[in-house]
């Protein structure tokens, strides 16, 4: 791990940090500015970065084009972030106190900051509305699904209640819209193995292979001729929910992935997936005190809502 940063967060995120490695004959940088210039990608003007002071080091002062290499340096800046369509619908805290905050987020935010989807995240945009610069997620809500979410305040508070999650310790409850089967038996157990390889948009179901995949599904209300299913899963793998409702024929309603992958633009946010992370109950690890959350939102969820 690299020492504290020279560099205050900005836009919620921590400033980013390279390590300059051992000279060596395959690599022989003369200065910083030729090992900056081989180490990031085309894309970055480290040219202009370099010119504008924007890398620095651990005593905060900058790093020059023309300064002599230098191994086993830390070198810290801050990326340049892309502009990207905002989600306006608020995102409720359903819970806030010293160890912990559980929010309501809204279909098309982020949890954490990743590839198109920085700015526009959970992490990025609480760290700055609620001065938590050491906010993080203590689990996973896909971008496209609403719902609760818990984060942890700081990083001591990380490994306890993570562990929850790890040890299957939380009961999760979901809500989704979907078809109704006459033929249908409910409730149901489905329990199969899903797999989703690197850079695949769906998972699959591997026939023959050891379950790790499990979910009740319920019937819960009809609304407007479609099913209100409740939905408890057992296990927590990529996309579950979507997989199992899919797989009993009754596949989420406005689901860009399931049964087929529709290409859909970044700032489109009109079809919503219905699918809601509607409650979280656990013995709290630090205290033992009881625990339960629920959703603020109903079905069928909104995107600007």
């Amino acid at each position: 791990m690299p020492p504290r940063s020279p560099l205050p967060a900005r836009h919620g995120l921590s400033a980013a940090w390279l390590r300059t490695p051992d000279r060596s004959p395959e690599h022989a940088w003369p200065t910083m500015g030729d090992w900056l210039r081989d180490r990031l990608p085309e894309f970055v003007d480290v040219a202009g970065m370099l010119e504008d002071e924007r890398f620095v080091t651990g005593d905060g002062l900058a790093v020059r084009a023309e300064d002599p290499y230098a191994p086993h340096q830390f070198v810290w800046f801050h990326r340049d972030l892309r502009d990207e369509p905002e989600v306006t619908a608020p995102i409720h805290v359903v819970h806030r106190d010293e160890r912990l905050v559980v929010v309501d987020k809204p279909a098309f935010l982020s949890s954490i900051p990743r590839g198109r989807h920085v700015r526009q995240s959970v992490v990025v945009r609480l760290r700055a509305e609620l001065g938590l610069p050491d906010l993080s997620p203590l689990h996973r809500l896909d971008r496209v699904t609403s719902g609760l979410l818990m984060l942890a305040t700081e990083p001591r508070w990380r490994g306890p209640y993570q562990s929850l999650f790890e040890h299957r310790a939380v009961a999760k409850t979901y809500w989704a819209l979907a078809p109704l089967r006459e033929d249908l038996t409910l409730p149901v157990v489905v329990r199969n193995h899903l797999h989703k390889e690197r850079g695949s948009w769906q998972a699959e179901v591997v026939p023959g292979a050891p379950v790790n995949a499990e979910t009740l599904v319920e019937l819960e209300s009809v609304v407007d001729g479609r099913g209100v299913y409740r939905l408890t899963p057992r296990t927590g793998r990529t996309h579950q929910l979507r997989v199992h409702l899919w797989g009993l024929g009754i596949p989420i309603v406005d689901d860009p992935l399931y049964p087929e992958v529709r290409d859909v633009e970044v700032d489109d946010f009109s079809r919503p997936l219905q699918l809601l992370a509607g409650e979280l109950a656990f013995t709290d690890p630090v205290d033992g005190s009881p625990r339960r959350f629920r959703s603020v939102r109903r079905l069928p969820v909104s995107a600007y809502a």
